[in-house]
């Protein structure tokens, strides 16, 4: 095997490990609240994580920026500014933590609001969204770290991290719940647990490992170097906006169909999340290695990289566009017992089968420009495929019902690949 694909396996399957473990962590909470004794206390959780989901989606940017000028500080080997950049990614990172433990009564009534769920159920999720607030440092400061080992080219910590955190959880709350008799709390007290001895273990090994310089603050401050953070992160922030308004805006077209058309789209929705778990881990290998090359201004290397990573990406979607075409029914099945949810779900599994191949290329690249730190081009690709997507919908599902709303997510996903190809050229 060939060194440069080397080191792109080295970073994306160690990505790909932490991406499949992540959900773990909510799939953990609702099997532990499932013997609690209510049905109300599953909602509740599943109510409470959309919420964090949500929140923490938003701030999806201090990964993405840290890791983009990391790994460029790291291929000019300037160690000093990556240990810069790591101090001001988690001052951004407590700084937006505190003011949402400090504003989490209006955050928590504005989500429960918009999820509009009942009474019971909105109680018991406000108090499990009071507790595990106060993990907003520790999930916010690993976006920074995970982001600034990243461009540090390791992603075997965070992946070793992800592990130690869902043991954590598990342990943690089924201890509250089946041996000191806690509900809702002892959910809330894993994952808060989880989170914080995740944080504090990963601190720990950077200090130890890698001893990061100590910036002073006339430095740290520094206006030049802070615009820049400000300015790659608003950007991204900008694109995470518009990734929400195209996913909001699919699952309520799908509602406004029908029970059945609502539950078939989540579940096909569930294919794409399967196949982004593995996507975003070569897009995780785009953003260190393009970065680290473009530090070192090598060009030559860059455009090998580009070439890998296309090579790799299409055999990723091709396999999973396969697997689809040949199993989906029987995924389908494995998803929902619905017999109507099912026969629902075969009329559109079409589009799912295209997902891959139409969208990798979306993910690909979006790596690549997080790494050149070319975020504004980045921005920009989600934007218009934001506008053709809502243009599509508004034109064809008047025609084409369900078909004509996957039929403008699939031409988003690859307007988006398109649009950043012609950019990073």
């Amino acid at each position: 095997m060939k060194p440069l694909n080397r080191e792109i396996l080295a970073i994306a399957l160690p990505a790909i490990v932490s991406n499949i473990t992540t959900p773990l962590l909510g799939l953990i909470d609702v099997a532990i609240t499932g013997h609690i004794g209510s049905a109300t206390y599953i909602g509740a959780i599943a109510v409470g994580s959309t919420m964090f989901n949500m929140l923490y989606w938003l701030f999806g940017f201090l990964r993405m920026g840290t890791a983009g000028i990391t790994s460029q500080n790291y291929g000019a080997g300037d160690f000093h500014q990556s240990s810069a950049t790591l101090t001001r990614g988690l001052l951004m990172s407590m700084t937006f933590a505190l003011v949402m433990i400090v504003l989490y009564k209006p955050i928590g009534y504005t989500a429960l609001n918009f999820l509009d769920a009942d009474d019971s159920t909105a109680a018991l999720a406000r108090l499990y969204f009071a507790m595990v607030i106060f993990g907003a440092p520790a999930v916010l400061g690993m976006y920074t770290l995970n982001g600034w080992l990243l461009g540090m080219q390791n992603t075997r910590l965070p992946m070793w991290i992800a592990l130690l955190t869902n043991v954590i959880n598990i342990v943690v709350s089924a201890s509250a719940v089946f041996i000191f008799g806690m509900k809702i709390e002892g959910i809330a007290l894993g994952t808060l647990s989880a989170q914080w001895i995740g944080f504090l273990t990963c601190i720990a090994i950077v200090w130890m490992r890698y001893r990061p310089e100590r910036i002073k603050r006339p430095e740290l401050l520094d206006r030049k170097a802070v615009s820049r953070l400000f300015k790659i992160n608003f950007d991204i922030f900008l694109r995470t906006l518009c990734l929400v308004a195209v996913t909001a805006w699919f699952t309520r077209a799908g509602a406004n169909q029908g029970v059945d058309i609502l539950a078939a789209n989540a579940i096909l929705m569930q294919l794409f999340m399967i196949f982004s778990y593995f996507s975003d881990g070569f897009a995780f290998a785009g953003e260190a290695l393009a970065g680290k090359m473009h530090g070192a201004n090598d060009r030559s290397g860059l455009s090998l990289l580009m070439k890998s990573l296309v090579r790799w990406g299409m055999g990723i979607a091709l396999a999973f566009t396969s697997v689809y075409y040949l199993f989906g029914n029987i995924i389908l099945n494995v998803l929902t017992d619905q017999a109507s949810v099912i026969n629902t779900a075969h009329q559109y599994l079409p589009w799912a089968i295209l997902v891959p191949v139409c969208g990798i290329m979306a993910f690909i690249y979006d790596g690549v420009a997080v790494g050149l730190t070319k975020t504004r081009q980045m921005l920009w690709s989600v934007a218009i495929g934001m506008g053709i997507f809502f243009i599509l919908c508004a034109l064809l599902m008047p025609r084409l019902g369900n078909h004509g709303l996957w039929l403008a997510f699939v031409a988003y996903l690859a307007i988006r690949g398109v649009c950043l190809r012609v950019c990073l050229n």
